[in-house]
């Protein structure tokens, strides 16, 4: 990734600030919440940070933001640190956690209700609720905001000595019910949560907010910049007001960005958790999933995500980005590293009656004509061979020109193939088998006498192709906006996984999982690392040979 090539208004904003003071470091941080698997909306939110920090020559943090155990599981801890080194960044020695500053965080509160700034609150969630107003309409004073400062430290006191039953009380911010932000009118900075956290245990039973939190762990680390998405730009006077109200020096700076979006994907965390516990998908990792550990699954690699990041660029408004030209970055990778491989996905038997049954002759193909370096292999060539059934027809229409009777064709890297009969299955009325004559002089697909040939077809050698399970992978959704409908469990696509036995060349049987390899005139694949066996490969559909992107480029 060149960072010197590219710019945006996060980066300017940046470069303003090092004009004024040339010795400030750049120090950014990606604080998920481990409550979830990162997606590919995440994507964009690490590269922007880890890339800042690189280009500057700063430092990017991971935090945990964890200051909600009821949702928080370190599954999820494990999880976003695989997900992140995958794209490849790295914190380095520099990973945190919110709940590590609990202590401090408990003392600034403490600091806030001292000077008066905070109070402890009796109302139930539904009162404050009702209490905060409207957007037109201000919101009302609670009755307990003009408690005294000792009141308040000790039932704040209290509550974190456990004495208060979850949900009876809370601390506010006493800032301006009247404010036009929403976000200003006391906001709850602390509640009482009886819950065990991943991390202290049982050590605290009231944990804070994070609006609280956040500002407040970036400055305990350091952080001179906290890039986050467009949704925080309402939270940033409040973000400020934190680290004013307490005077705290060198403040950081927070900018926000906006959003990836993306068609025909949802990434919603809530609407993800879902689809897992009610069994939609087959886990966080179902190559369906716009999750990385799932694009991984699928066949994604680290590059082709952070370039469609960065080619997505960095903006302060919220749009959608057609998935189409996410898949043209895996297709463009993939056309250049990529091994050509046959395959036949919906097999018709080639009976070639003019070689011996007992003869074999062997076709020596690159494997990826893109990279010379990629080297070579030997295909085995019989008198019977399989073919896509797509690619015989009896009576096709003008301008097919694959296998039809009577017709010549070229089997890819063997022979010129003519058709010369055919048997149809009279129970199902379906073409049981084809019988082609080859013309000896052909080898390798060249006419000796210069005749024009105009199809080229893929094929396997029946008594050699290996019996494979290939997992065609569609969109999820139906529809480009899968909120369209109102529910987006009834825009679910019955058909984004259809399942079905391939014939595939020798060569494949031992694929390893995780190698991408291009089938022939059909598609991208991966061997699945989480069914794949030893000499048992089960391939994963990455993305279509058609590119609409490349066209319209």
């Amino acid at each position: 990734m060149d960072t010197e090539e590219r710019s945006n208004f996060i980066w300017d904003a940046i470069d303003q600030e090092l004009v004024a003071d040339p010795d400030k470091k750049v120090h950014t941080r990606f604080p998920p919440e481990p409550n979830g698997y990162l997606h590919i909306g995440h994507a964009k939110a690490i590269n922007i940070n880890f890339s800042t920090a690189l280009k500057y020559g700063g430092l990017c943090n991971l935090r945990f933001d964890d200051t909600n155990p009821v949702k928080e599981d370190t599954e999820y801890v494990d999880s976003i640190q695989e997900d992140i080194h995958w794209l490849g960044f790295d914190w380095e020695d520099r990973m945190y956690y919110a709940s590590s500053y609990f202590g401090r965080l408990y003392e600034l509160a403490c600091e806030l209700i001292s000077m008066g700034s905070a109070y402890v609150c009796d109302l139930s969630a539904d009162e404050i609720r009702e209490y905060r107003g409207t957007l037109t309409k201000p919101g009302i004073e609670s009755p307990y905001r003009s408690r005294s400062v000792d009141e308040n430290l000790e039932l704040f006191k209290r509550m974190k000595e456990g004495e208060f039953p979850d949900g009876t009380r809370v601390l506010r911010a006493k800032i301006d019910m009247s404010s036009p932000n929403m976000n200003m009118r006391d906001p709850v900075i602390y509640r009482i949560q009886k819950t065990s956290h991943h991390m202290t245990g049982d050590d605290w039973c009231i944990y804070p907010m994070y609006d609280f939190a956040h500002p407040l762990s970036d400055w305990i680390e350091g952080i001179t910049f906290s890039l986050c998405s467009i949704e925080f730009e309402d939270h940033r006077p409040l973000y400020d007001w934190f680290l004013n109200e307490l005077s705290l020096p060198s403040p950081p700076r927070q900018i926000e960005f906006a959003r990836l979006n993306v068609t025909y994907t949802m990434m919603s965390k809530r609407k993800l958790i879902q689809l897992v516990r009610d069994k939609l998908v087959d886990g966080w990792d179902d190559p369906r999933m716009p999750t990385l550990c799932g694009l991984r699954r699928r066949g994604y690699t680290p590059s082709s995500i952070r370039r469609f990041c960065d080619d997505v660029g960095v903006s302060k408004t919220n749009s959608t980005v057609d998935l189409g030209y996410l898949e043209h970055c895996i297709r463009d990778e993939l056309n250049k590293s990529a091994n050509r491989v046959m395959a036949v996905l919906d097999p018709l038997l080639v009976n070639i009656v003019n070689l011996p049954d007992d003869e074999i002759e062997y076709f020596e193909v690159a494997n990826n004509p893109e990279d010379p370096l990629a080297g070579k292999r030997t295909v085995p060539f019989t008198n019977k061979i399989y073919i896509e059934r797509e690619d015989f027809m009896i009576d096709p229409p003008k301008k097919y020109f694959r296998l039809k009777p009577d017709s010549e064709v070229r089997l890819m890297n063997a022979y010129i193939a003519k058709c010369i009969g055919y048997d149809i299955d009279s129970d199902s009325g379906k073409i049981k088998c084809v019988y082609c004559s080859i013309d000896p002089d052909s080898r390798g697909g060249s006419a000796p006498d210069g005749r024009k040939v105009r199809g080229t077809i893929h094929w396997v050698s029946a008594g050699h192709a290996k019996k494979v399970k290939v997992n065609l992978y569609d969109n999820l959704f139906l529809t480009e906006d899968p909120y369209e409908s109102g529910d987006i469990f009834k825009n679910l696509n019955p058909a984004s996984l259809v399942s079905i036995e391939a014939l595939v060349e020798p060569s494949l049987s031992s694929a390893e999982p995780g190698e991408r390899f291009q089938f022939i005139r059909n598609a991208y694949f991966c061997v699945d690392t989480k069914l794949s066996k030893k000499d048992s490969p089960v391939f994963n559909r990455i993305v279509g040979l058609k590119d609409s992107w490349a066209k319209l480029k």
